[in-house]
């Protein structure tokens, strides 16, 4: 009988140590101030306000070009020439073809210089050498130079300097590799950096060397992040007008281009060009351009978005 009496207050006095550092833990966690409080509404509500704008100003262009530019929605939109002075015939192959060069050239580009570039800084660079640091600084500020500096770089380095590949699309391909390639490497690099420490160090453990780590654990964990960031530079490479400007995308290309022959144009290129006609069929061909690209930039998107879920799932 003693002894039950003792289990039950050995119980019942272990309860009470319980509920006891419940509410200490409460009372040191659980207070805030008002302006915390406040701070914890506030908060949410901007980030849910900026996100609604965002999807509002997405929705808005969406719904222009599909109101502006439905009646010219067609297959002839893509696959009939360009042209300036029959706007009911004229379309979008030229500049379709082209922006595929480009894009095509981007991709091929960036993602062995960007992966490689942050496999070196994060899994070989040390960190105390000046040239790595050097290296870092200048990735991070190059991510914030604007564009046209790199279509003024492309003209002197790949147009006509070093390279001289005259004004084609695989010269406006480098150019705007260029342009993309800091933001896939910061991209790769935090995706890289967010794979455990300890499947290196298990990999290590059992005899596999350092590259057979990254190549089998490390990049396979990687994959989904490193696919978003090329992902959001191939999305941006897409639109950009200011770049290729400079290096051969002239105003309007009657015949099909090729990757290192001849002068080319892309999509968001003539897009403006068309826009500054003053005939308002020309205008309404505009809003059918802006609708193809709204829709070829989903098409690739969906296919990238699918490709790194697979690997997700797989992982």
């Amino acid at each position: 009988m003693s002894v039950n009496q003792d289990e039950h207050r050995l119980a019942g006095r272990a309860r009470i140590a319980v509920a006891g550092a419940r509410a200490a833990t409460g009372d040191v966690f659980g207070r805030s101030s008002r302006r915390e409080r406040l701070g914890n509404v506030v908060f949410p509500a901007l980030l849910l306000l900026a996100l609604s704008v965002a999807l509002a100003g997405l929705l808005a262009i969406i719904v222009w070009a599909v109101v502006e530019g439905g009646s010219r929605a067609n297959v002839d939109l893509i696959t009939n020439g360009t042209s300036r002075l029959d706007a009911a015939s004229a379309g979008y192959r030229e500049a379709i073809l082209g922006s595929l060069y480009v894009i095509g050239g981007v991709i091929l580009l960036i993602v062995p210089l960007g992966v490689g570039a942050a496999i070196y800084l994060e899994e070989y660079a040390d960190k105390t050498r000046w040239w790595n640091r050097l290296i870092e600084l200048n990735i991070q500020n190059l991510a914030g130079v604007p564009s046209i500096v790199f279509g003024i770089l492309g003209l002197a380095f790949v147009v006509r300097g070093p390279l001289s590949l005259g004004f084609v699309a695989a010269a406006g391909a480098i150019t705007v590799a260029m342009l993309v390639l800091p933001t896939v490497i910061i991209a790769a690099r935090e995706a890289i950096r967010a794979v455990p420490p300890s499947i290196r160090e298990g990999s290590l453990a059992l005899g596999a060397t350092q590259w057979q780590t990254i190549r089998r654990q490390v990049l396979p964990a990687a994959f989904s992040g490193i696919l978003t960031g090329t992902i959001l530079a191939v999305a941006r490479a897409f639109g950009e007008a200011a770049p290729l400007l400079l290096v051969g995308a002239t105003t309007f290309v009657t015949f099909d281009p090729s990757l290192f022959e001849n002068r080319f144009t892309t999509l968001p290129v003539q897009i403006f060009n068309y826009s500054k006609q003053p005939q308002e069929e020309f205008q309404v061909l505009a809003a059918g351009g802006a609708l193809v690209m709204i829709t070829l930039l989903v098409v690739v998107n969906s296919f990238a978005i699918g490709l790194r879920n697979k690997f997700e799932r797989r992982w």
